[in-house]
């Protein structure tokens, strides 16, 4: 039975719309789905303080049989914290003429509505998150500038820089290229070479990642040209709400017929402990990643 009334609808889209939309969401983002997203607490209301924690490097010892061997030191083990506050929201919204329109595609696998409206959600939160980028440029300098080619030596350089860093290698490494510096990598023979064939390939939102140099690479077309981002994932906390939010509501308090449909996610991000030195920004001219 077709159901048109506002709240039936209403109820229909937050039940099979959200849950959808939120794994849609997170399948579909680049950076926001690479960087950790581990968090204590919980996050109900904008303004919502959640809590990430990293154990402080432990220092050990070597000592000499028959010299000091019987004896040793300890270290307080001890937590850092990063507070993170879920003080962003990430709207997208439309306008309706009929909520027949949008009741026909409620329980549909494919709905143009609801991929304009993830469309629009991901750009914002894209540019939340590139916009948080904010390499060391203390020596050594993790923010490399004038590269016009991002050849085989480029990402070789920058291999060399992310261990000297120390990158842990516990979690993978990623490389997010845009379109130009992505065609660079597929036009330099060392780098498209059989030999870097991998046998168990990651796969990103859809995508296959290209192993080279211990990254992960892969094109995002969200990045502005000659732009790349290398990291470790614990470079940034990327931290929402369980669930996208859908609403929907008349216009007849602005003496207007039709309906407006929004969805709406609160969330918060922040830099890492160490996070300056666990990412690596690359560019031609400025950095000015989201176009």
């Amino acid at each position: 039975m077709t159901v048109t009334d506002k709240a039936a609808v209403a109820d229909q889209v937050q039940k099979y719309w959200a849950p959808l939309f939120s794994k849609e969401l997170r399948a579909s983002l680049m950076l926001g789905s690479l960087v950790s997203k581990e968090y204590q607490g919980q996050i109900k209301k904008g303004g919502d303080r959640v809590r990430v924690s990293q154990l402080a490097k432990v220092a050990g010892q070597t000592r000499t049989i028959g010299t000091d061997a019987d004896v040793f030191t300890t270290d307080q083990l001890s937590t850092q914290y990063i507070d993170i506050t879920a003080d962003k929201r990430f709207v997208a919204a439309v306008e309706l003429e009929d909520i027949v329109d949008l009741q026909s595609q409620i329980e549909g696998q494919g709905s143009e509505v609801r991929e304009a409206l993830m469309y629009g959600m991901q750009e914002q939160i894209n540019d939340y998150l590139y916009g948080l980028v904010a390499a060391s440029t203390a020596t050594p300098d993790h923010n490399i500038a004038s590269v016009a080619d991002f050849n085989a030596a480029a990402l070789s350089a920058n291999r060399v820089l992310a261990g000297q860093a120390k990158w842990p290698k516990g979690k993978p490494w990623y490389c997010l290229a845009d379109p130009v510096y992505y065609g660079d990598m597929a036009d330099d023979t060392t780098l498209s070479s059989a030999d870097f064939n991998a046998a168990d390939p990651v796969i990103v939102s859809g995508e296959i990642a290209t192993k080279r140099y211990g990254f992960n690479v892969l094109e995002d077309n969200a990045l502005s040209a000659d732009h790349a981002l290398l990291f470790y994932e614990d470079f940034m906390h990327f931290v929402t709400q369980t669930e996208v939010q859908v609403k929907i509501s008349d216009m007849h308090s602005d003496k207007r017929f039709g309906y407006v449909m929004s969805v709406d996610l609160i969330g918060g991000a922040k830099l890492g402990n160490d996070g300056d030195v666990k990412h690596i920004q690359v560019y031609n001219s400025a950095w000015a990643p989201i176009a």
